[in-house]
């Protein structure tokens, strides 16, 4: 699974961002807290060297709560103060601006100005909503949907620079891509959502068979693909031959993955050297 995406508008942002960041005095970088190292630009760090950081876990409510404490303590580690919270609710974000001042300069005066950043379909938008207390950006479901870049006052004291998701040029481990097609980073009308589909059935086979069988009222024998034709039958996934529409349903498993409906589960799993 190698796909090529690289759209204009991701090619900009990136450099809007390295144009912007003389502007800034603070980093806020937004993961998905089921796939926090997927989530990660890999470029992040040489980006922002000498910035002063906050990692976000963002859609903590959709991760296994478990994992999630592990990424944190790992993500600390690393030297930079990390945040699990439910950009839809507010859930975690009670300490927000008290990390940010103690993080960016104490002591400072004057307008301190933050960046948002981290790749398609996060909820960076959402993060910047709940901070501002209100509807201030446009915020879909679908990756890509913050085009441009605006300033957001926040409060007084703080204002957030909005930017678009910065995805790199190519995706050539098939581990991360998949994960990405699966929490819905990746638009779908450009990956092999089938085989992404069965990716994810393939890890729920390993590693949570008992959600699957929760979730569905049939036991298909065999691989993944045979299991994706039998949702498909049992959804009435047919096409005019009578054949199963597979490609309806990996969509359909991919929407129940994403919304929740099999449970809170961590598909990225802290590296054993830093998870003690």
């Amino acid at each position: 699974m190698s796909w090529q995406w690289y759209p204009g508008h991701m090619a900009k942002a990136r450099r809007l961002l390295r144009a912007r960041l003389a502007l800034i005095q603070l980093v806020f970088e937004i993961l998905d807290a089921r796939i926090p190292h997927s989530s990660r630009n890999p470029d992040i760090d040489q980006l922002l060297v000498g910035k002063a950081r906050i990692v976000v876990l963002n859609k903590e409510d959709l991760a296994e709560p478990r994992a999630t404490r592990a990424w944190l303590r790992y993500l600390q580690e690393e030297g930079h103060p990390a945040l699990a919270v439910n950009s839809l609710t507010g859930k975690g974000l009670e300490r927000i601006e008290e990390v940010i001042f103690r993080v960016a300069q104490p002591g400072r005066t004057g307008v301190l100005r933050g960046m948002v950043v981290g790749i398609p379909n996060v909820g960076k938008s959402s993060f910047i909503n709940r901070l501002a207390r209100g509807r201030v950006t446009a915020v879909g479901s679908r990756p890509g949907v913050t085009r441009g870049q605006q300033w957001i006052k926040v409060n007084p004291r703080l204002e957030l620079l909005d930017t678009p998701g910065v995805l790199w040029p190519r995706l050539d481990d098939r581990g991360v891509a998949w994960k990405l097609a699966a929490t819905g980073a990746l638009k779908e009308e450009v990956i092999a959502v089938e085989e992404a589909a069965c990716c994810l059935l393939s890890w729920f086979q390993t590693h949570h068979p008992e959600a699957l069988a929760k979730r569905y009222p049939f036991v298909p024998a065999g691989a993944s693909e045979e299991w994706l034709e039998e949702l498909g039958r049992q959804r009435g996934f047919l096409l005019k031959s009578g054949a199963v529409d597979l490609s309806k349903a990996a969509v359909a498993l991919l929407k129940d993955f994403r919304e929740g409906c099999l449970g809170r589960f961590t598909l990225d799993q802290v590296p054993l050297d830093k998870n003690e």
